[in-house]
């Protein structure tokens, strides 16, 4: 009845536009002009955004994800240089690590990359994103700050944030239909409707995904509604409301030992299919923006959401312990923004504010099914981000960047409370070295307070509370376009080095070895180097060959620890690069190898057991003409063995499960139409 009741409101919600529309008379001939013409605007406005940011920022076009497979945040995020991210099992349950953010023993929130949808916080306020799938395929643009260059955003998070900018009428085609689907029974479609009539636009889509997985007990299904109407008051003013629906059921296989990757990578552990360990989310959203233009000389930005998410999740079951969460969580958030040019200085003004609820309980796994209540979940999550930037263009050529968050959040777990509160400056430089070409620098406080589950899961316990992390990062970096002869290059090429205090990790419990449990490490490095190199070189004829590579070397260690020394950190591989080499010609169709080179990784903190390096190799072709995008791809042609992600142990041994293999050969293939 929930369940109806949540598509009912969207439902009404899409005739309610319907209507609108009809009222209006749609001139849809209207809509394929202005579209292409709002799309540019909008990546205008987001390359002259990233031109003021004296750090490490990536824009990915949602046009070139339907150039290839994207079925989860991990493919979206394969051109985003220094973000390791790997789908475990294939489907939406993704890891993600951005400079070195969520190497934990306890991959349950996600946390340390803070999730926006047009500028408003998705993220729960406690910073856990532990069940929130985002789909990359309802973005008309995805914005990647890099680290402490999320300052732009406010927000508080060790890796950074990401912004999804929805597609709209004015932005995108209103109409289109795409299909696609390929190796281990993964199907998609995907319908969107839409028009402008006057100052009223609006779009909606649906879209249904299933997949068997390529190992036993790994299914998925994935039904989604996106709704989004917009209202232009005056000429100055406009809103936009947003409705999203997602229903996600995806199986747990779970990790397998050296000897059980051996012998089958593709099995499931005995216990995941006897525990039916699975997750079940339910979730909608409600989201509204206004942008006021001309208010004293600038714009100002402001809006709310409000998210109910239902998760049911049977994750353990072993002889001496079992565990099946069944949870409720709300998250409210609003966020405000000025900005405004005074002369050589471009101003930003800026505030975000949630409040998270999670409720239920933790029981036991009897089959998939609630046993016995053995605790009550009861957890608060309050957050505030302020945050003021002025970018100074103070002689030809040069910008001085400086500004200032200000954080105060608060959690509440069982009977434990604790507050946190942080100043976090900035200061950064950006030289235009030639047009199209700049050199910058900064140097930034990162901060970062502990998630309700890492507070639940305390090593210290007795009531005392986690401590925030918290560093210092420097960073410099080129980035820019260089057009020659017949050639045409672009690149973005960052170095960063985070000396970090209080970093959260999940290591042993002294008093029950094997279990592991939050605490504060005193001191760790993150550091790295992050490469996004592309070119198109004229052969000819109206023909090219188009390569594109992300590099990105990793230096993530503790620093002179009592335990640990100087060890590296696991999760991350030392080094990874990803990239595809095209052929292309005027007629719109490209093709060409791609490739997947992937360093050593530790599974431990006492780098005991490590995953060896490894490479994969694949192609892919599409073709794009007036109203098709058609596409193909094969991945891991030669079929290899290789290990996608790992679970980290404090100290691992050769008989511990840890491993989560990779996916072997296969095929995909999609097509989409715009009316």
């Amino acid at each position: 009845m929930m369940k109806m009741n949540k598509i009912s409101l969207l439902l009404c919600t899409l005739f309610s536009v319907n209507s609108a529309w009809a009222e209006h008379e749609l001139k849809l001939r209207e809509v394929s002009v202005s579209a292409p013409q709002e799309a540019q605007l909008l990546f205008n406005q987001m390359e002259a955004e990233r031109s003021l940011t004296p750090g490490a920022v990536t824009v990915v076009d949602g046009e070139s994800l339907q150039e290839r497979n994207v079925g989860n945040l991990s493919d979206m995020l394969r051109y985003v240089p220094g973000v390791w991210a790997t789908s475990y099992n294939g489907n939406d349950d993704v890891f993600y690590s951005s400079r070195g953010s969520n190497l934990d023993a306890t991959d349950y929130d996600k946390n340390g990359v803070k999730f926006f949808q047009d500028g408003l916080p998705v993220t729960a306020a406690d910073g856990n994103n532990h069940n929130r799938a985002i789909d990359a395929l309802n973005a008309r643009a995805i914005v990647v700050a890099h680290g402490a260059n999320a300052l732009a955003y406010g927000a508080s998070t060790l890796g950074g944030a990401m912004d999804f900018i929805t597609p709209t009428a004015r932005t995108s085609s209103p109409f289109s239909l795409s299909l696609s689907g390929g190796s281990f029974g993964e199907q998609r479609v995907r319908a969107t409707a839409g028009g402008v009539s006057g100052a009223l636009d609006g779009q909606f889509a649906v879209e249904a995904m299933k997949r068997d997985g390529y190992r036993n007990h790994s299914h998925q299904d994935k039904q989604s509604v996106y709704a989004n109407v917009g209202v232009q008051m005056t000429d100055d003013v406009n809103t936009r409301f947003y409705a999203t629906y997602d229903d996600l059921y995806l199986e747990l296989p779970r990790e397998l030992t050296w000897a059980q990757y051996q012998a089958d990578p593709r099995q499931a552990t005995a216990a995941a299919v006897a525990g039916n360990h699975s997750k079940a989310v339910e979730a909608w959203r409600l989201a509204f923006k206004t942008t006021v233009n001309n208010v004293a000389g600038g714009t100002l930005e402001f809006g709310a959401s409000h998210e109910d998410q239902s998760l049911y999740h049977p994750i353990v079951s072993t002889p001496y312990f079992s565990l099946l969460i069944d949870t409720d969580a709300k998250n409210s958030a609003s966020m405000l923004r000025y900005q405004k040019d005074a002369g050589a200085h471009d101003l930003v003004f800026g505030a975000n504010y949630a409040y998270s609820t999670e409720k239920g309980g933790n029981y036991a796994n009897v089959g998939g099914n609630p046993g016995y209540l053995m605790w009550d979940t009861l957890n608060y999550a309050r957050s505030l981000e302020l945050f003021a930037l002025d970018r100074w263009k103070f002689a030809p050529d040069w910008t001085l960047v400086y500004g200032t968050q200000y954080v105060s959040a608060e959690r509440e777990v069982g009977s434990v409370l604790a507050d946190y509160h942080a100043f976090n400056p900035r200061a950064g430089v950006i030289f235009n070295l030639q047009k199209g070409a700049e050199w910058y620098a900064n140097v930034s406080r990162v901060y970062e307070p502990p998630t309700t589950f890492e507070m639940t899961d305390d090593v210290t316990g007795g009531g005392a509370a986690l401590n925030a992390m918290h560093g210092v990062v420097v960073e410099s970096g080129l980035r820019g376009t260089l057009l020659a002869d017949k050639a045409k290059w672009n690149w973005d090429v960052t170095a960063y080095y985070t000396a970090l205090r209080n970093e959260i990790l999940s290591v042993d419990s002294p008093s029950a070895p094997g279990t592991s449990l939050s605490t504060n490490i005193d001191k760790t490095t993150h550091a790295g180097v992050e490469a996004l190199v592309g070119a198109s070189f004229d052969i000819g004829g109206g023909h090219s060959i188009e390569p594109l590579v992300n590099a990105t070397y990793n230096a993530f260690s503790f620093d002179s620890d009592p335990t640990y020394g100087n060890n590296r950190l696991p999760a991350a591989p030392r080094w990874f690069a990803r990239g595809e080499v095209m052929y292309a010609n005027t007629s719109g169709f490209r093709i060409g190898p791609t490739f997947d080179f992937v360093g050593a990784r530790y599974i431990d903190f006492a780098n005991t057991q490590r995953v060896g390096s490894y490479g994969l190799f694949g192609a892919r072709a599409e073709y794009e003409t007036g109203h098709w995008n058609v596409f193909a791809e094969a991945r891991n042609l030669a079929d290899k063995d290789y290990v996608a992600a790992v679970v980290v142990k404090d100290r691992a041994s050769a008989s511990d499960a840890f491993l989560h293999p990779g996916a072997p050969r296969s095929i995909y293939v999609g097509a989409r139409y715009q009316f």
